[in-house]
Formats: C-alpha cells, structure tokens, sequence
C-alpha cells in the first residue's frame, strides 16, 4: 500500500464520521405525548380538565322559543309576541387549600318585537350572572334568594332581583344559611317615583338579606328576610314543600312592610301549587295566589284593592334536553287571561 492510498483512505473515513455526527445534531426531538381531554368528577357530571391545570370546566346553557299572549292587547296593538332567547353558562371549579374555588358567567340575549310586555331585553349578550365563590363567600352580580327559589310553576309572584353583592354561605348535612349585602342604587328607592324627598332619590344604599333553608325527610322548608335602608321597610318570605302523593305540595306566603326594593307587589301575599307527575315525561302544576293591598301611597305604604290570579302550567319532557311548557293564567285584577307555549333545548 503507498503513502498515498493510505492517506486517502484515512480522510474519507474521518469525512464518513464527521457527516454522520453532523447528521445527529440535526435530528429533531420526540414530540411530548399530547394531552388529551380528561373528565372531572370531582364536581358532578359535564366537568373536565382544563389541559395543562388542575382546573374543571362545565359549559352548558339553552336555547328557548316563547310565544306569550294575553286576552288584553298587552304587546302594542296585538295580543300575543314571539320572542327567542339564547344563554351560555360557564363554569370553573378547582379545589383550593382555603375551600373549593367557582367561577361563574352567564351571557344570554333576547329578540322580541315587545320587549317590555314578554320581559325581554333590547341589549345584546349581557351578563345576567357572573360571580366568584371562594367557600362560603360568594361575591359578584347574581340573582338573589328571592329569585332562586319559587313555586314551580310559571304564575306566582314572589319576588326576584339581580344584585351586585357579598354573601357568607354555610351549608350543613340537613340544611343551609346564608347573610348577604346587596349594593341598592338610586332607581329602587321611593324617591325616585315620588318626589316627596330628593335624599331618596340618588346616590346609593345597601340592603341586607338572611336565608335559612331546610330539609327534614319529604319536608323542605325556607325562611328569607331581606332590609332595604334607603326606604326603612323589608320584606319576610316562607316556602314549604311536602312530597304528597304523585307529586310535590307547595305553599308560601310574603309579608312586605311598606314599599322595598325586594318585594312591592303587596303587603300580603299567599300563594299555594301542586306539582302533579301524570307520567315520567309529563307534569301538570295548577296554582294559586291571592294579593292583599296592592297599591302604594306616596309614604310607600300599601292600601287599596285585592285581588287574586289562578292557573295552570303543563310540562312536557320531548326528548332528551327538549322540553315544552304551556301555561295559562287568569288575573282577576284586569280580567284578561293569558299564558305562553315554550319550547327549550337544554345543553
């Protein structure tokens, strides 16, 4: 072999080394394994994990068409209006070292040719819940006690605010209290209606509510009191519910002293239904609620005429997240008749 075959065959062997390390140091890295969606249970079903965080995520909401009538030509000229409303709820739980931490959006719009008689809204998306919870302190704007629990029907008139506020929830085995403060802004005070005292009539208030609940075996039972301080009077709220039967007896009274920002309808109110399920699908609420003074004086007292309001609502489970409600009411106060036809899908 001569020194020059020798030499020659010594580059191309370090050549071949060299490219080959050459080529290692340009291999790209094992992509990481992707994450996919996991489910939460920890918070009851429709949760799941935000990737990456030990956050659950629940999404859900509904789409709803009404028709809403009335024998009295409530909606402008006509009597009757259609109108569609779609709402998104979204919310976060994670377990925390200071209690189980919520997060909670609810944006829903409404379409209507009468907004003001089906009790739509002319805006777009707004929110008409959105609140955090840390515990048992809730802070955020949300619908009240008064709103969150009624009579199961569509007729009853107890009571139903959106406020800005501060709870303490405590919740035990059997039952639940809770102690809020409600911001009350000029619009709700006597003041603003009246003219008798300017002071009324701007700038801001605070109103406190306290709620007891209970349930002992096949008996529920709720005791709501709210204060309104820019107008010195509140109102106290009892619902009871038994299971009877094929179905579910309620009652429940409101006593309102004087002119408040949670409950004006009347001094005195009793109300009374019965939830009747005919089958799995199908259930059938009559209802009933009587009103005692019903009007209000210019010191916000309540006087005036009685009256009472009657009638019936029907729902019916169409299919799996598909239900439709019919209600038909009578109200002695106008005489007129009136009531909805109500298709929802649930999400």
């Amino acid at each position: 072999m001569t020194i020059k075959s020798l030499l020659l065959g010594s580059a191309a062997a370090l050549a071949a080394v060299s490219g080959a390390q050459a080529a290692d140091a340009i291999i790209a890295a094992e992509p990481e394994p992707m994450e996919y969606v996991r489910v939460c249970d920890a918070f009851g079903t429709g949760y799941f994990y935000i990737p990456g965080t030990e956050t659950c995520l629940k999404i859900g909401g509904y789409v709803r068409f009404e028709v809403s009538w009335n024998s009295e030509d409530t909606y402008g000229d006509d009597n009757w209006d259609a109108y569609t409303r779609g709402r998104i709820e979204v919310t976060a739980k994670s377990d925390t070292e200071l209690g189980e931490l919520t997060s909670y959006i609810a944006m829903q719009a409404e379409t209507s040719e009468y907004p003001a008689a089906t009790g739509a809204t002319d805006d777009a998306f707004y929110f008409d819940e959105v609140y955090l919870q840390l515990g048992g302190f809730k802070a955020g704007t949300y619908l009240n006690w008064w709103d969150a629990n009624d009579l199961p029907g569509e007729l009853d008139a107890l009571g139903s605010n959106r406020v800005t506020a501060i709870a303490y929830i405590y919740e035990g085995d059997a039952w639940t209290a809770g102690i809020q403060l409600d911001e009350l802004t000029g619009e709700e005070y006597l003041g603003t209606f009246t003219g008798d005292d300017p002071d009324l009539g701007g700038g801001q208030s605070v109103g406190l509510e306290a709620v007891v609940q209970g349930t002992f075996g096949p008996v529920s039972a709720e005791l709501l009191g709210s204060y309104d301080f820019a107008n010195d009077d509140g109102a106290v709220r009892v619902i009871t519910s038994a299971n009877l039967g094929p179905g579910t007896f309620y009652l429940a009274g409101v006593y309102s002293s004087g002119y408040n920002f949670y409950y004006g309808g009347a001094e005195l109110t009793l109300a009374t239904a019965y939830a009747f399920n005919a089958t799995e699908k199908l259930q059938i609420i009559p209802e009933f609620q009587y009103f005692w003074n019903t009007a209000i004086d210019a010191e916000g007292d309540f006087s005036g005429p009685d009256y009472w309001t009657a009638g019936a609502t029907v729902n019916y489970a169409i299919t799996d997240g598909l239900a439709s409600k019919v209600s038909v009411a009578y109200d002695d106060s106008s005489e007129a008749w009136g009531g909805i036809v109500r298709l929802q899908r649930n999400f």
